[in-house]
């Protein structure tokens, strides 16, 4: 009797991850040809055609879509068993891929110090950031990334492992030609007599302080959204608007620090009251035990303590 080709269970679940083969080749480092073939060996053993074209798009059939969530977790299982617990982590010859899903600001103030340490330790490993457009449990929960960063965690679902690497804040940060630039402190009258500039990957114009404002009967004038606090802070430098970045993103971005060595800006608190923000990381349980994902966690949360200085608890 013919054993089955367990190696074709690595590419079906990149296939049905992705639903593309493009994607899947990608994802396994393999050329699109030698994906399409593999598609073509796994569809003689299952005898369905598993994707299937609709327009411009490749869509999973009924047989694919009942088996994706059992074929996630049978890889996760193998590879559980082939990389057991037990076994004493040695970070200098550990070979291994950590994917982030964050946003730029993250990215900008903490990866440096992230990418420098992983590369001192751990040589082999490579980081891969990609970017974060909205807020849901697919990534995690399809094994597409290892750790998520961000704000809201409890908004992921029951299942997702959380934990707290530290506390932000918005600031104000406006240049050094701004009519208020050399106001000690900025009353909430001038901070909503100038134009503003925000920041919101889905396009969205009003935010806590807005809400601050609005119990005050005030509004500011929001003059620009933009999809990074990279964009703000350059629009910032470039005219009398005034932007509303976190504290951690103003701390540790280079070019943020040089401007403020130069006073080619300035950084002040805002003048209405805001809630604080928990920056957190965020993975699946089936990674809880996994030695060098326990270790990269702890990297990470050791380099965002050491950076802002919080206290949260491992």
């Amino acid at each position: 009797m013919n054993q089955p080709d367990f190696n074709l269970l690595l590419a079906l679940d990149a296939l049905l991850s992705e639903q593309s083969v493009v994607g899947a080749a990608r994802r396994l480092n393999l050329s699109t040809s030698a994906m399409s073939r593999t598609l073509s060996r796994i569809r003689t053993v299952t005898g369905d055609p598993l994707l299937v074209r609709a327009g411009r798009n490749m869509v999973l059939t009924p047989y694919a879509q009942q088996i994706r969530e059992q074929t996630q977790h049978t890889v996760f299982e193998a590879q559980s068993i082939l990389r057991p617990n037990f076994k004493t982590l040695e970070t200098a010859s550990l070979e291994r891929t950590f994917v982030l899903r964050t946003n730029d600001g993250f990215v900008e103030a903490l990866g440096p110090s992230l990418i420098s340490q992983v590369a001192q330790v751990a040589p082999l490993v490579q980081l891969r950031f990609t970017p974060k457009s909205e807020k849901n449990t697919r990534h995690l929960r399809e094994g597409l990334i290892d750790l998520e960063m961000g704000v809201g965690g409890e908004q992921m679902g029951p299942e997702i492992r959380i934990q707290m690497l530290f506390q932000d804040r918005f600031i104000g940060v406006i240049n050094q030609h701004h009519p208020l630039a050399q106001t000690k402190q900025i009353t909430v009258t001038e901070y909503i007599a100038f134009k503003h500039v925000v920041t919101s990957r889905r396009g969205l114009a009003t935010g806590p302080i807005d809400r601050a404002l609005d119990k005050l009967g005030l509004q500011r004038h929001i003059a620009a959204v933009v999809p990074s606090f990279n964009a703000a802070f350059t629009v910032a430098m470039t005219t009398d608007f005034i932007a509303l970045v976190p504290e951690s993103f103003a701390s540790q971005h280079p070019l943020i620090n040089n401007a403020q060595q130069l006073n080619q800006l300035k950084t002040f608190e805002l003048p209405v009251a805001t809630p604080s923000i928990s920056v957190s990381q965020m993975w699946h349980p089936r990674l809880q035990m996994d030695s060098a994902h326990r270790w990269f966690r702890n990297l990470v949360l050791s380099v965002c303590r050491e950076k802002m200085g919080s206290d949260a608890p491992c």
